[in-house]
């Protein structure tokens, strides 16, 4: 494979609990994850981050990891990095949100949050605090969902310019929330995805699917495999893709979980 490029989620795939490149889920150390990267920098393999979070929060861990370019807001924002010193060029892609300042502006005008919140109760709440930090295209929530279920709602309720994507499981308890399994919720104007991003990167950097890969945690990471080789789903992945994967041909699953876990599909990659 001339692999020239590897996107990697960054919450559940490339850092562990508290958002540390260091820690197991058991509580013990790795290193696995750094000397991966170090490895992909050493044979000039680009790292690009794929992430929900903000672009002030991505920029951060991109610039501790060295990472070339970075999608930020689950594919709202699309940053090059350049020379890694200089500024940064961003292209923002909002899908099919043509309207007046952000599409955060429009979504809390239109009142689709609050439709969520009261309509699912102790289900779904803002995830906090990183529902509160400045955004521009996305809505963040946590809870547990039947995503065709509340998505119809969504529509039906008249919101039919707006998505709401699975970002992946959090491994974690909120004593507000009356549910079995916690999940990140992304509410997002149509059209605006991680996959639409890595494409759109792609074409920018004038490299074609074969020579990308990508390491994943989540359904909305799944949809990745349709711009790559190989998209890499990290052990404690499974759980949330569920048996999305079982038609893709592309997807292998990691023995190791979370940073481990991205290691593994780097040595895989590499050699």
């Amino acid at each position: 494979m001339d692999l020239r490029i590897l996107y990697t989620d960054l919450d559940g795939t490339l850092v562990g609990p508290g958002g540390s490149l260091f820690a197991k889920p058991d509580g013990g150390v790795t290193t696995r994850a750094t000397d991966a990267i170090a490895k992909l920098h050493e044979r000039g393999v680009q790292l690009a981050l794929v992430s929900g979070r903000t672009q002030d929060m991505t920029r951060e861990v991109a610039r501790v990891v060295g990472a070339q370019a970075y999608i930020a807001e689950l594919g709202a924002l699309i940053v090059d990095r350049g020379d890694m010193r200089g500024p940064e060029e961003v292209v923002r892609n909002f899908g099919t949100y043509d309207g007046a300042g952000t599409p955060y502006d429009a979504m809390a005008r239109s009142g689709a949050g609050a439709f969520l919140l009261e309509r699912y109760g102790d289900r779904l709440e803002p995830h906090t605090p990183w529902s509160a930090q400045r955004r521009e295209a996305t809505m963040l929530f946590r809870g547990e969902l039947e995503l065709e279920e509340a998505q119809g709602a969504l529509d039906e309720a008249g919101y039919t310019w707006l998505m709401l994507h699975d970002n992946g499981i959090i491994s974690r308890t909120f004593p507000g929330l009356s549910v079995e399994e916690v999940h990140a919720y992304h509410l997002v104007p149509r059209g605006v995805s991680k996959a639409g991003a890595v494409r759109i990167h792609l074409e920018r950097e004038g490299l074609a699917p074969q020579q990308a890969a990508a390491v994943g945690d989540s359904r909305s990471d799944l949809e990745l495999a349709g711009e790559v080789r190989t998209l890499f789903i990290v052990a404690n992945g499974r759980a949330s893709v569920g048996d999305a994967a079982e038609d893709t041909e592309n997807v292998r699953f990691t023995e190791s979980t979370h940073g481990d876990g991205f290691a593994e599909a780097v040595e895989l990659l590499l050699g």
